[in-house]
């Protein structure tokens, strides 16, 4: 665990997307940007050990870099916490303070992944960077389903899927509650992006800049 706004985050537009009808053996890196209305970063955790607690955060913005036939990815994801909502507008100001999420201080938070593992050119698990209230930790995502609109239909190519994950909220010194609400949060991601370029061999490191 790290205490830094990672560069990449910073640079990085990014989209939660993958590929798979375009990634043959033979296919070039692909590009691909979110589309903001249909993304959005939802979390669970259980409260009073009685009901769970839902919200979600989003539209999420940014873009991704697939290599399917190399196993190679590189994303990023931008969220901006003052999207949180709960649908009870206290309990979304509660959320909001210094001592849980702390969005006056740290109102974008950032997950940054460039490990990928595909099965049958399907992405199926990436792990990264989160970094929430400006303190980094790992977290993997874990694709619940995955899909591409078919290729030859009109309009650019759209793949998206549904990603699952958790973290510990105490790790990102949001630990007000414990232990009655749950340490344990899980993270669950609708993603959905538009295919824009093929990457055409270039450098990936420029992707960076």
């Amino acid at each position: 665990m790290t205490r830094r706004r990672p560069a990449l985050a910073r640079r990085l537009t990014v989209a939660l997307v993958a590929s798979t009808v375009v990634m043959s053996a033979a296919a070039e890196p692909a590009v691909y940007r979110l589309d903001p209305e249909q993304t959005f970063v939802h979390f669970e955790v259980r409260h009073f050990d009685t009901s769970t607690l839902r919200g979600r955060v989003g539209p999420v913005r940014g873009e991704i870099t697939l290599d399917a036939a190399a196993g190679r990815g590189l994303l990023g994801l931008v969220i901006d916490m003052r999207t949180l909502d709960t649908g009870f507008r206290l309990l979304d100001a509660r959320l909001r303070q210094a001592d849980l999420l702390d969005v006056a201080g740290h109102p974008e938070a950032y997950f940054v992944a460039e490990r990928f593992r595909f099965e049958q050119g399907r992405p199926v698990e990436l792990t990264g960077e989160l970094t929430l209230r400006g303190t980094s930790a790992a977290l993997t995502l874990r694709a619940l389903r995955f899909g591409c609109v078919d290729a030859t239909s009109p309009g650019p190519q759209r793949c998206g899927g549904d990603f699952e994950g958790q973290v510990l909220r105490s790790v990102f010194g949001a630990s007000f509650g414990l232990p009655l609400v749950a340490d344990r949060v899980r993270i669950l991601v609708q993603a959905e992006g538009v295919l824009q370029a093929r990457a055409n061999g270039r450098d990936w490191s420029s992707r960076l800049d």
